[in-house]
């Protein structure tokens, strides 16, 4: 076709379209209510050089398609169908979108289309479209070096917000602000807020995407984390980051908090705890109870009244606490004694559960210390997901907790990426190799070597080959079973192939394989608390004195007693946390957030098996 046919047939074609579009606009069809936006950003338009109306431009492109004006008809029609969306009009702004794609001759106009596309999904509130859309944004831009424009940005934090990734959110959030010439108070404050939700793992996360001013913001965060509950020395630490950052958006913040009155916390006197001190959990009561009274050693200004849930009646509860004077509780410890304490509604004081209730959501006054291994999943999915690695696969023991660390961790993986991660499920016996031959594909290797072997007269010497598409595995199992499972790892990944990297849960670490030969679990690396890892936020000098004092104490019961040990830590410091979104709690099971919901949830750090010792590394 000749240039001037072609043009001929493009003016035919626009011609056509045009008047399609003009019976469209005047159309009076009814439309759905749109989804509110979750912001005032989404909201942003193109300002245009027209006080002109979307139906106003149509006709506009009508009479230039007349005048051979063809560009200026379709850059009329791409304002009209932003002008659509400004009057909350997104099914029009997308139909107009739609019938441009084949029409918009440039990749910026193209751009600008898979935007319009992409907000009107979000008001429409069709978030997988929307993100679809912004992907192909980003893909025209990719190509034809463009730059992203703040729409953009903006549209992208909205969608991923919706998405629930509050990682991406806050990153598209920061670099909308970084381009947004017309940006406010409010807009900082914005990214404050957001700042304040993540856990210190996503905070990590985020510092390393680098979006615009991350330096200033993550010190900024880190020192509300750790000193927000003290508010003299925090007005030290806000004062060195002003002159550190001079210039940096977050001034508007940090004048905010030093202005703000001190939140006076409550320092409660009389503590009732209750956990079993008789019976068949008795161990891991007193084992509690000894993580209590070692925090009691550093902070004795309480009185502690510790209650045998064992023998306990949960409905003369009430008076007994009245009659003990009591202004706080920690426990239940058990989940059964936990749903019975919460059916005791009489009962208003401040409580720290130390198990998650069946399903009873919990009062302001109630909060809940989480152990779930789930939360553990989901922080390694997350992680180990922005490391590049495209193929992961899934080892998991056959037992019901491990089933659901797998399927947490699978889910996790599938929501950030969209892909779900193949999961293999052993025994630990005999078979155990053999099924992880199959799940490597190395059986498949072997298969081939013996039928050719078979079809010529000399027997050949091959090395067996493992499937190239697996580039990471993550093994839930206990610390034998992983033991065992490793090796196996090891020697059935083929010379030709690059080594796959093993992660785990914590549930394959134990501190007793650290004092023996551990040379077959080198290079494994692990989620854990810092109590049952040498590491910087490790309380050294008790963690050497229980080990003196307990030297056989299994992992779950070492568990137990850094949870009663941060317990009595927390009670005069979830007021504060309460209060201060910000505000986070360094202990010995993990950084510890309280959530809208009252739940206590734990940042872990990482470890490593690395030749014959076992080190804290930086993975996030």
């Amino acid at each position: 076709m000749t240039l001037t046919k072609w043009f001929s047939s493009y003016k035919s074609s626009l011609c056509a379209f045009v008047a399609v579009v003009i019976l469209a606009s005047c159309s009076t069809t009814k439309q759905s209510k749109p989804a509110p936006s979750t912001s005032k950003q989404a909201d942003v338009m193109q300002e245009f050089e027209t006080n002109l109306t979307a139906e106003q431009l149509i006709a506009q492109a009508s009479s230039q398609v007349s005048s051979n004006q063809q560009d200026e008809a379709v850059a009329s029609l791409l304002n009209a169908s932003e002008l659509y969306l400004a009057q909350a009009k997104p099914h029009k702004a997308l139909w107009l979108a739609k019938q441009l794609e084949v029409l918009a001759p440039s990749p910026a106009q193209q751009y600008r289309l898979a935007i319009i596309e992409a907000k009107s999904y979000l008001a429409l509130a069709k978030i997988p479209k929307a993100y679809i859309a912004l992907e192909n944004a980003n893909s025209i831009r990719e190509k034809a070096q463009l730059v992203h424009q703040i729409d953009y940005f903006q549209t992208l934090a909205n969608v991923q917000t919706q998405r629930n990734l509050p990682i991406v959110a806050l990153d598209a959030n920061l670099r909308a602000f970084a381009v947004n010439s017309q940006s406010t108070d409010s807009d900082i404050e914005l990214i404050w807020q957001q700042f304040c939700q993540l856990s210190p793992w996503q905070h990590q996360q985020l510092v390393k995407m680098s979006p615009p001013n991350i330096k200033g913001w993550s010190k900024l965060i880190t020192f509300a984390n750790k000193f927000g509950d003290d508010d003299a020395r925090l007005q030290r630490y806000l004062s060195q980051w002003q002159r550190e950052f001079s210039t940096h958006p977050a001034q508007y913040i940090v004048g905010n908090l030093i202005l703000q009155e001190p939140v006076l916390t409550s320092e409660y006197q009389n503590i009732a705890i209750i956990i079993p001190l008789s019976g068949k959990q008795e161990r891991a009561g007193k084992v509690a109870q000894q993580g209590i009274l070692a925090a009691y050693d550093i902070n004795s200004a309480k009185t502690l009244h510790f209650i045998d849930s064992t023998t306990l009646d949960m409905t003369t509860l009430n008076a007994k606490l009245i009659e003990l004077k009591i202004d706080y509780v920690i426990g239940p410890l058990l989940k059964q004694n936990v749903n019975s304490y919460l059916a005791q509604t009489e009962i208003t004081l401040p409580t720290l559960l130390l198990n998650l209730p069946a399903s009873i959501a919990l009062l302001p006054h109630q909060v809940a210390l989480s152990m779930r291994p789930e939360d553990e999943a989901i922080q390694a999915a997350t992680t180990l997901s922005r490391q590049q690695y495209q193929y992961p696969i899934i080892l998991s023991h056959q037992d019901s907790a491990s089933r659901r660390i797998a399927k947490t961790f699978s889910q996790q993986w599938q929501h950030i990426t969209g892909k779900a991660p193949e999961t293999v499920f052993f025994n630990s016996d005999a078979k155990m190799q053999n099924q992880l031959k199959a799940s490597l594909g190395v059986d498949l290797s072997q298969q081939r070597t013996k039928e050719l072997n078979r079809h010529i007269k000399y027997s050949i010497k091959s090395e067996l080959r493992n499937r190239r598409d697996i580039d990471m595995i993550y093994v839930v199992g206990l610390p034998l079973e992983t033991k065992l499972l490793k090796p196996y790892i090891d020697v059935n990944i083929s010379p030709f192939a690059d080594i796959i990297p093993v992660f785990a849960s914590s549930r394959s670490h134990s501190s007793k394989i650290d004092k023996s030969d551990n040379r077959d679990l080198s290079g494994l690396t692990f989620t854990e608390m810092p109590w049952q890892l040498r590491s910087k936020q490790q309380n050294k000098a008790l963690a050497a004195q229980a080990k003196k004092l307990w030297p056989n104490r299994s992992d779950s019961l070492q568990t137990i007693f850094a949870m009663g040990f941060d317990s009595l830590s927390l009670v005069d410091k979830i007021s504060a946390m309460k209060n201060k979104t910000y505000v986070r709690h360094y202990g010995q099971t993990g950084i510890l957030q309280l959530g809208k919901d009252n739940i206590l949830t734990r940042s872990l750090i990482w470890g490593k098996y690395s030749r014959s010792k076992v080190q804290e590394i930086a993975m996030d």
